[in-house]
């Protein structure tokens, strides 16, 4: 019974940590969660990402994307938008894992 118990904790526990990081890209503005920018300049960005490459590599809600290939796998459907103006969220996309995270933590909201 507490084996059970805790496999269900942990089962929790790990998907409220992955939450936000498994990505689609939507074909239409309307069908998405966040509207997403990819500025040119690291200092222009509210969040620097690392696109993974496996799914158990998208951490908390830390700047490691999985781009699922299915929208129902997606933790957030996201549309890139051709204007700054009109983005909920700024990125810029990193080289290495090391890089990603929060530069405008006031953000952080719109991938939970």
């Amino acid at each position: 019974m507490i084996i059970k118990y805790l496999g269900f904790i942990f089962m929790i526990l790990f998907s409220m940590n992955s939450f936000g990081q498994k990505v689609f890209t939507v074909q239409y503005e309307s069908q998405a969660d966040v509207k997403v920018f990819v500025v040119p300049y690291e200092s222009q960005a509210d969040l620097k990402v690392f696109k993974v490459n496996y799914e158990q590599a998208a951490g908390p809600n830390n700047g490691k994307w999985f781009f699922t290939d299915y929208e129902s796998q997606a933790d957030k459907k996201i549309y890139f938008v051709d204007y700054e103006s009109q983005a909920d969220l700024k990125i810029y996309f990193v080289a290495y894992e090391s890089q990603a995270g929060w530069y405008n933590k006031s953000k952080q909201a719109l991938l939970y």
